[in-house]
């Protein structure tokens, strides 16, 4: 059973990951120090997020995380939807991890973007492989990681920020205001994880009480470290294009060997979470796939601990994606962008159906949740075409499926009648009689 402080370790662990590794510093890079109001802003948000999350766990205890609220809200379209939103964040999720670790070891060996995607291509070689082989990062390992980075960022910004508290604040908004929100909808991929929980509610001694205690304790973790991080960002990495801001805090006070460290962190955390991400999106698939929200074929073996089909699937989509970024297609701020928009779907579809499920004080928080998500999604622009890809392609798998349902029931009604028809015929002419062709 989990208490107040596990419970909070756990949130903790589902907020932080390899994202801080680089997304702070391309926040920065989109609108200069004016993104520590973007970050203020997002920790706003967060506040009704994680109360709305962790009511629904109380008052609503189901398995199935997000997905599950959603149906009960909407049904098992709108349920759909929120999955395969879901799983195409993590399709452009999986390549941009991959990419933060091999910023670091380019710039542990002095080389650029080519080499920085290589070493990306061997990550998630590694990370599929494994997966394919049976090998999983335990939840253990991976919160493990989680805290080694916790520990390492609070290093970082405590001795970057003494001597570099006053750089680099002006100009204050060099993008203009409307930066901000874009850097919002940058950094909102650090600001995913307070549904994670929600569906562990029940393992709670006494969730009543102990699940919002938990809550508020992750909830100040995460905030003095966001905040001494993001002011240690700007006043370090502002106007350098970094992509390797963390390598940059801890070089302040370390130097050489703690950009090495930093690489090395960087690898291991983003390969664990390559392989927890990418071997529960092959699972999530397989199911979406029997759903009929998917294409039957990625549901073939989905009896598997790791199904291989939408395994295979994924690391294609993934080599695709890398190799658009040798070829310069698109960025890393894009693949990132497009994993915050596929989120920010599924976030709407959650906080929309918890108002509908809920009353009182619960449905109030998630009215403000769902009205600041929403402000948020609007500077996702055309990013936002892309869960809108997603959903229409699950509503049309859907529709085949409904229909070659109805088709296959249609037949096994004809099938099923046929012998019926020839029994009564035969019982009128009074003898029985085969019928013709040889079918029942």
């Amino acid at each position: 059973m989990l208490g107040v402080t596990r419970g909070a370790a756990l949130y903790v662990g589902a907020l932080i990951g390899p994202g801080l590794l680089l997304v702070p510093s391309l926040a920065t890079q989109a609108a200069g120090p004016a993104t520590i109001i973007a970050w203020a802003g997002l920790l706003v948000l967060s506040l009704p997020l994680a109360i709305t999350f962790a009511a629904l766990g109380v008052r609503h205890p189901v398995s199935g995380g997000v997905s599950a609220y959603v149906e009960e809200g909407f049904g098992s379209t709108a349920a759909a939807i929120t999955g395969v939103s879901f799983m195409a964040a993590v399709i452009f999720a999986v390549p941009a991890v991959s990419l933060i670790g091999g910023y670091y070891v380019a710039d542990l060996t002095g080389s650029g973007t080519s080499v920085a995607v290589g070493v990306a291509f061997v990550i998630v070689s590694v990370v599929f492989g494994a997966n394919a082989l049976g090998l999983r990062v335990s939840s253990g390992f991976q919160l493990a990681l989680s805290a080694v980075l916790v520990g390492v960022v609070t290093v970082a910004v405590a001795v970057a920020l003494p001597s570099r508290a006053t750089h680099n604040w002006t100009p204050f908004a060099p993008h203009g205001w409307w930066a901000i929100g874009t850097a919002a909808n940058i950094l909102m991929w650090l600001f995913f994880g307070w549904e994670a929980m929600a569906q562990l509610a029940g393992d709670f001694r006494d969730p009543s009480r102990d699940l919002p205690v938990a809550v508020a304790l992750a909830f100040a973790v995460v905030a003095v470290l966001y905040v001494a991080l993001a002011v240690a960002t700007i006043t370090v990495t502002a106007g350098s294009g970094s992509r390797v801001p963390l390598a940059d805090l801890i070089a302040v006070g370390f130097g050489r060997a703690g950009r090495d460290a930093t690489a090395v962190l960087a690898v291991a955390l983003t390969m664990g979470t390559g392989n927890v991400y990418t071997a529960g999106t092959a699972k999530l698939s397989a199911s979406l796939a029997q759903a009929g929200a998917l294409p039957r074929w990625l549901g073939g073996d989905a009896e598997r601990s790791v199904p291989r089909r939408p395994l295979a699937a994924l690391a294609v989509t993934t080599a695709v994606i890398l190799a658009a970024l040798v070829a310069g297609v698109i960025s890393a701020a894009a693949l990132v962008r497009a994993t915050s928009a596929c989120f920010i779907l599924v976030y709407v579809l959650a906080l929309a159906s918890a108002v509908r499920i809920s009353s009182g004080a619960l449905r109030a928080a998630a009215v403000v949740a769902l009205g600041l998500i929403c402000v948020v999604g609007v500077f996702s622009s055309w990013y936002l075409f892309v869960p809108a890809v997603a959903a229409l392609l699950s509503i049309g798998f859907r529709q085949i499926a409904k229909r070659h349902g109805q088709r296959l029931r249609d037949h096994q009604d004809q099938v099923g009648a046929r012998p019926t028809l020839v029994a009564l015929d035969a019982s009128d002419k009074g003898a029985p009689r085969q019928p013709k062709g040889g079918h029942p």
